[in-house]
This record gives structure tokens, C-alpha cells and sequence, in this order.
């Protein structure tokens, strides 16, 4: 390799003696940049309080660099140190190192003495981080009835102040006290059960008292009975549903009718993944066989698909399902599913259907559909988002879309 000579900086081999142009000694140079590098190399000092990394000799060891952070000191003023979670050794000092400036970044070790309100505002925007916004109300909402015990201590929650908040919770909302339904309960002990798991995690909690004990069989039943099971939509009803398709969201529903899309994903879809050339959206949400996942669009709702896209880039909404309200497009078109759900209430109403129907039985009704119409189980799984078990179906079988085009046309 040709480096340069310090002295007459012309180019000379690196196996060189000497500089063949000035007599300059080469290797001896190069023996003082590798120990100059060698000294530059030397680990740099941890600050005080950062932690510290220890290697581990004398041992076979994959990952002998044990980084440490410090939690406190002792009364002489000897640092206490504990092992950094989730992992504490790594392979190189520079691994540790970085895991350590992470670490101080944003210490994740919390203080033993925090309330049960403060454990849930650090463990909920952890958790919602893979969740979506309707599950997320659904916590907050069961939340509210365990004000009791916002103050306390979390390491002094034991199970009987959980119980307490299951069977005896309160929440004032405008003017009435209400009580936590059977749902509500089961949602309550959900939420310690996951923040007794966060607590554990970060040693604030040796024990999760609301994994000690199960929801009352009381509780399940009082659940099954408050389930209502999805219903397709009738012949009748659908009659209605196409000849008032001009009334604001019936379109939507008429969508969701001949595609299965749930009623988060269809909100959810964006015109970009539209496409009107070859009759396609794409979307999908929930589990790894559901997200992003191709469905045909069916002829029977081309129009209604072609005007909702047509609404969307008229507003500027990258959203095909937006609000029609004037105040909400002047403000925020974004259809949310709370809003959907209040205004498919209003349709089925309005067009006086069956009023146990929810915005889920489009999806329904359209699996009912595919079902009456024989189209192919595995079709019908593929445009829903379930997952295929069947090996040979899942792994050795490759479709064609035209494949999919073809079934989900058997639905009149």
C-alpha cells in the first residue's frame, strides 16, 4: 500500500525502510502512528453517576462486558449499581458503551415509591404504542372507575383494592354515578394485570397481585349474555340499502357489504391505495395475514368506490371514507370509528332496519354472501385478512389476483 512520506510527501510503499526520494525512515513512522492510534483507542472514562462496564475474565464468555447503572449510593456515598435491563453483557466495551448512553438518555428506572396513577401514565403510551385508538378508549374508559386508588402506592396494591375497584368503582359523568358494567370489570382487572407486569419489569413490585386471582364466573356470564352476535344484513334490508345508496354513508356501507373490510380498516383506507385502473384497494389491519392485503373491487360497488374517491380529492383528504357535515370538512374531515358508529346508528334508523345491527355486520353479511355463493373458502379468507393453516395452501400454492377477481364476482 502507498502512504505518504511525512517528510517529502511523495508517495512511498509502507514496506519501505526508508523514502527512496529523501532517505526519510518509514517504518519507524509507521510504527509511531499505530502506537499513537493505539493510545488514542484507550477507552475513555465513565462520567460519574453514568454507570459502569465491567469485563468479565477468566471465562468462556460470548458477551464478557457487564454494563451496570447506578440507582443510588450509600450512606458512605459508594455508588449502588444494579444490572441494565433488558440485556446487561455485550460482546465489545463500545456495545456497552452505547447501551449506557442510551440508558441516560432516558432512564427507564423508576422510583419504588410511585403512585399507581403515575405507573399508568409511564406503562399506557408505552403500551398504545402497539394498539389501536379503540382499544386504547376502551382503557381509559374503565380507568376512570379506579379513582380510588389513583394515590396510592403501587408496591401497596393488593388484590382485595383491585376486587374493590371491579365491584365498587364509581364514574361521574355528567350529572350520574355510574357502575362498571361486566365488560368494564373484565377491562379493570386487564389493566392491572398488564400494569402489575410493567411494575414487575422495572423492580417496583416483587409481586403482580392481579394475576393472583381470576374474574368471577358470575362476571364471564354476565359478559356472554351482554354479547350481541353479528348479523348479516336481510334481503329486505338490503333492498332498502340500494335504493337510498344516495343517503350520506349508505355508499359506505354498501362498501363494506361487498368487500369485508372491518369498519377501522375501511376508514382507515387511503386513495393511494386505491386503484381505479384495475380495481384494487388495499389496506388492512389487526394481524399479519390481515395488513396490506389486496381485495377486489366488486362491479356492483365501482361507482360508489369511484365517487367516495372522487369526494376525498375534491377536499384534499388522502383518506377515501372522510365527513360530509360542512362544519367537519371546513375542520376535520377524518372519519373516526366513534363517528362512523354514531352515524351508522342515525342510517339504521333513518331506513329502519333491524336495530341490533353494528358497524361490523358488513363484514358479515359479506362473509354470509361469499359463503351462499360458493366462493372459495380460501378466497374468502385471503379478502378478510384469517389466516390460512392449511400448509399446501399457505406455502406451496401461489394465486393469481385475477384468481381472487374471479370468486369475490360469484357474489350477485
Amino acid at each position: 500500500m502507498l502512504i505518504q512520506c511525512p517528510e517529502c510527501e511523495l508517495q512511498v510503499s509502507d514496506k519501505a525502510v526508508s523514502c527512496p526520494h529523501c532517505g526519510y525512515p518509514i517504518k519507524t513512522a509507521v510504527e509511531e502512528t499505530v502506537k499513537s492510534s493505539k493510545k488514542n483507542a484507550k477507552r475513555r472514562r465513565l462520567p460519574n453517576g453514568f454507570g459502569r462496564i465491567t469485563e468479565i475474565k477468566n471465562r468462556n464468555l460470548r458477551r464478557p462486558f457487564r454494563a451496570m447503572v447506578t440507582v443510588g449510593k450509600t450512606s458512605t456515598g459508594q455508588p449502588i449499581g444494579k444490572p441494565l435491563k433488558p440485556v446487561s453483557y455485550f460482546s465489545t466495551y463500545n456495545e456497552a458503551y452505547a447501551a449506557l448512553v442510551e440508558y441516560n438518555k432516558n432512564p427507564y428506572d423508576l422510583d419504588e415509591d410511585l403512585t399507581v396513577k403515575e405507573i399508568y401514565e409511564k406503562w399506557f403510551p408505552e403500551f398504545m404504542k402497539t394498539k389501536n385508538e379503540s382499544y386504547g378508549r376502551s382503557i381509559v374508559a374503565a380507568w376512570h372507575y379506579c379513582s380510588s386508588v389513583y394515590d396510592m402506592r403501587f408496591k401497596d396494591i393488593r388484590s382485595r383494592h383491585i376486587k374493590g375497584c371491579m365491584e365498587e368503582g364509581t364514574f361521574e359523568y355528567k350529572g350520574e354515578t355510574r357502575k362498571p358494567s361486566p365488560t368494564t370489570k373484565h377491562r379493570i382487572k386487564s389493566i392491572f394485570n398488564l400494569m402489575g407486569d410493567y411494575a414487575l419489569e422495572h423492580e417496583i413490585v416483587t409481586v403482580n397481585y392481579a394475576r393472583s386471582f381470576n374474574v368471577s364466573k358470575e362476571i364471564q356470564e354476565a359478559i356472554e349474555n351482554e354479547r350481541v352476535e353479528h348479523m348479516p344484513f336481510s334481503v329486505q334490508e338490503m333492498c332498502k340499502l340500494w335504493k337510498n345508496y344516495d343517503m350520506p354513508y349508505v355508499d359506505v356501507l354498501l362498501v363494506q357489504c361487498y368487500s369485508g373490510w372491518r369498519p377501522q380498516e375501511l376508514l382507515n383506507l387511503k386513495i393511494e391505495n386505491v386503484d381505479l385502473t384495475n380495481w384494487i384497494f388495499v389496506g388492512g389491519m389487526k394481524t399479519k395475514a390481515g395488513i396490506n392485503r389486496p381485495v377486489p373491487i366488486h362491479t356492483k360497488i365501482r361507482p360508489l368506490v369511484q365517487r367516495l374517491y372522487n369526494e376525498a380529492k375534491c377536499i384534499g383528504s388522502e383518506y377515501l371514507v372522510n365527513c360530509r357535515e360542512p362544519a367537519y370538512i371546513k375542520n376535520d374531515y377524518r372519519m373516526s370509528y366513534d363517528k362512523y358508529k354514531t352515524r351508522f346508528k342515525n342510517l339504521i334508523r333513518a331506513l329502519d332496519l333491524n336495530p341490533s345491527h353494528r358497524p361490523h355486520d358488513g363484514r358479515e353479511h359479506f362473509i354470509t354472501e361469499a359463503k351462499k355463493y360458493k366462493v372459495d373458502e380460501y378466497a374468502i379468507k385471503y379478502m378478510v385478512g384469517h389466516s390460512i393453516n392449511d400448509i399446501t395452501e399457505k406455502v406451496y400454492t401461489k394465486r393469481e389476483f385475477s384468481w381472487l377477481q374471479t370468486e369475490i364476482e360469484k357474489i350477485r
